[in-house]
Parts: C-alpha cells; structure tokens; sequence
C-alpha cells in the first residue's frame, strides 16, 4: 500500500473483516482430524473385518488411505480457501480514502474518496454486537450506496474516518462537491431550455 499513495496521504488503519466467518471451518477442521484419527484406530484394531468378513488385514493400507484422503479433501475444498480468503481481505483507511481489497488470485478493490462521503452508517446484527464487529455503509449522494462488511471494532473504525474526514482539506471537500455533485449553479449551456444562441 506505501507505492500506492497519492501525494500527503497517510494510513491510519489497516485490518481484515472480523474472523468469526472461521469459526465453522476451524471447528470442521478439528472434527475432520478426530473423525480421521479414530476412523484410523478403528481400522487398525479390525473393524471392517468384523463388520464384512471379505475385508482381510491387506486391506488395512488401503481404507486408512482413503479416510486421510477424504479428510485431506475436506480440509483443502472447504477449510483452507474460507482461511485465504479472510488472509487476503485487507480494510485500509488513508487520510484520503477508504481502500476494500478483497481476494488473492482473483483480486477486486473498493476505492472510495472521503471528500465524497456525506453520512457513515452502522448496521449491526446480534452476533456482530456481542463481538463489536458490524457492517459500514458509506454513503456518497450515489444511488448506491458503498458497503464494508464484518469490519472489527466497528465503533472505533466508523470514529477513525469521521477523524480523516473532518481534517481532509477544506479545498479537497469543495472541489469533489463541485464536481461531483454540482455547485448549486448549472452552467449557461446547461440550464433549460439550453444555451442562448441569440
């Protein structure tokens, strides 16, 4: 992020979503090991042979194969793309905008300006509550509206850019307003009725 930086900008936090989204795949993962450790140890002590008598002790090799292999599947499809995917969510606030990156092989960025942003909105469930995570949405005078979700410490965060807001610039907040949004004036070749060709 330090290459990326516009002119006296500055980074005031970086942090990922809040890890509660790997909860289910570490619990699946500790399962997975116990479930394969005792599959194993029941294996080794002759369990399919008293189960179905063709299975003789040649086979032993063979089903504690296939039962590591089965939970090595499940931890890599499931468990280890739900971790990548959280290590490579990044939120970064600079002085001058609020950077969402999201993904490792397939990357994709938010980017959104703080001179742009008018109201910032939490929304919290339960569970993010009882956590202090939530969900901030960033409202910019767009139809839609910019949403980061699962951000930790959602109180502190939304403090840290109503901060960066209020010290941007005063000629940074004007000029987004007047390009963005308009002066309040329309331009002579824009007002109705178009321009006077008299």
């Amino acid at each position: 992020m330090r290459k990326e930086l516009l002119p006296g900008e500055q980074v005031i936090v970086v942090t990922r979503p809040q890890p509660r989204k790997l909860i289910a795949p570490a619990l699946l993962f500790i399962l997975v090991a116990a479930l394969a450790a005792y599959a194993s140890a029941w294996i080794v002590k002759g369990g399919p042979a008293k189960l179905v008598p063709l299975i003789t002790p040649d086979w032993t090799p063979w089903l504690i194969g296939g039962c590591l292999a089965l939970a090595a599947w499940v931890v890599v499809a499931y468990c280890l793309p739900k971790a990548v995917t959280w290590q490579a969510s990044r939120y970064i606030l600079t002085s001058r905008r609020l950077v969402a990156r999201y993904g490792m092989l397939r990357r994709r960025d938010q980017q959104v300006p703080l001179a742009a942003v008018h109201n910032v909105f939490i929304e919290q469930t339960l569970l993010q509550r009882t956590l202090r995570s939530g969900t901030i949405s960033l409202d910019t005078g767009y139809p839609s509206s910019t949403v980061i979700p699962d951000v930790p410490e959602v109180m502190t965060f939304r403090n840290f850019i109503l901060d960066a807001i209020d010290e941007l610039p005063e000629g940074d907040l004007l000029e987004v307003d007047d390009t963005v949004h308009g002066s309040g004036e329309w331009p002579w070749d824009m007002r109705e009725g178009g321009s006077d060709e008299r």
